[in-house]
């Protein structure tokens, strides 16, 4: 791999083909020339990976930083391991010598990802150049949400899985893929249009802590691909800019606001012991606590019970299909059926909203 002198606009998904080479640019790597299409990769967040598995590219994924649960996966017959065995690397430290062992033909991160967020003192910036002269080129966005370092173009996620697949020469996988997307977003929208009433979303970060009467107030306006499944769907928070002290509010606040639904954000990844979704697990750590609490039971989520796990904000296009469905479900049930946490990620046949076997057939190349 050689780095284009080209000075063109890095935010174009452009692809020139010359014998056996092509180029592929995405901010903030700039246009790199390739010599033949990379067959392992390594990621940071899942996002990535997931977006590779979309595009046929499941047998070349190395390991992870932060992966995507695999029971995400299961409903599109992708076979991925525990996370304890494909997170082989801290999220706040960045061990060099993973990248030497395992010999990836390109790293599927935002090289400033490495030295931008001040988790890992010890990694810089001569690190990040090292690893891409020394083992492979990196290529991502941080698209997840937007730091502090991100000053450059933050992709949105099809964006995004548009230059991966620049890069894996998977155009058509690409446009298959969309076009499920498209199908997905334009029935969930038309069906939402008999309904004018919206509910009242609390949304909470994961790391509330309802035993200690802790919960973190989030906004679905923030940057990047996390809150994506909620901005389809016209959500937005009913916690107002200010509302939070350092961050978090107690059971006082939060029902001064009262919201009729209650949503924790990453909570379709609390697991408990196991990677599947433990129904159990969630209601023990977030809704027990709050039907014991003296203030807690008083709100109006908590007396119906309409107190939910919700996305996991590092997604791809696979995972953001079944978390869309699954919020869809969990916000307006008289539209489009309950959600039913006890079979997750398995979904009736008549509250389906997405093919599942078309899915499988373009991940296997039957376009």
């Amino acid at each position: 791999m050689t780095e284009s002198d080209d000075a063109r606009d890095t935010n174009e998904a452009t692809t020139t083909e010359q014998a056996d080479s092509y180029e592929v640019c995405i901010s903030p790597v700039g246009c790199q020339t390739f010599e033949s299409v990379p067959e392992t990769y390594i990621v940071n967040n899942g996002e990535w990976a997931d977006m590779a598995f979309a595009l046929g590219q499941r047998d070349g994924f190395l390991t992870s930083t932060n992966m995507i649960p695999g029971f995400l996966f299961e409903p599109f017959g992708l076979g991925v391991p525990p996370r304890s065995e494909t997170e082989s690397m801290s999220a706040v430290s960045w061990d060099k010598e993973i990248f030497y062992e395992r010999e990836p033909d390109v790293i599927l991160m935002d090289p400033n990802y490495m030295h931008g967020t001040g988790w890992d003192d010890s990694w810089d910036e001569a690190d990040t150049q090292e690893i891409s002269e020394n083992v492979a080129p990196f290529f991502g966005n941080n698209i997840l949400r937007r730091r502090d370092f991100h000053d450059y173009k933050l992709y949105s996620l099809y964006e995004a899985f548009e230059r991966l697949a620049e890069l894996f020469q998977e155009r058509e996988r690409y446009e298959a893929m969309a076009s499920v997307h498209d199908n997905l977003q334009e029935e969930v929208h038309s069906r939402l249009q008999l309904d004018g009433d919206q509910p009242t979303i609390g949304l909470v970060n994961s790391a509330t802590n309802p035993r200690e009467g802790t919960f973190y107030p989030m906004s679905t306006d923030v940057k990047g691909i996390e809150m994506k499944p909620y901005r389809d769907l016209g959500i937005e928070s009913s916690f107002t800019p200010g509302l939070a002290k350092n961050g978090t509010i107690d059971y006082e606040q939060l029902l001064e606001v009262d919201p009729e639904i209650i949503v924790v954000h990453w909570g379709i990844g609390t697991t408990g012991d196991t990677d599947s979704f433990s129904p159990s697990a969630f209601h023990e750590e977030f809704v027990e606590p709050m039907q014991n609490s003296s203030v807690g039971s008083q709100l109006t989520a908590v007396r119906e019970g309409s107190i939910y796990p919700g996305a996991f904000g590092s997604q791809g296009p696979l995972v953001n299909l079944l978390q869309t469905e699954m919020v869809a479900q969990q916000l307006y049930p008289e539209e489009f059926g309950d959600f039913e946490p006890e079979r997750f990620p398995e979904v009736a046949d008549d509250k389906q909203l997405f093919d599942r076997q078309r899915v499988k057939d373009i991940i296997q190349g039957r376009f």
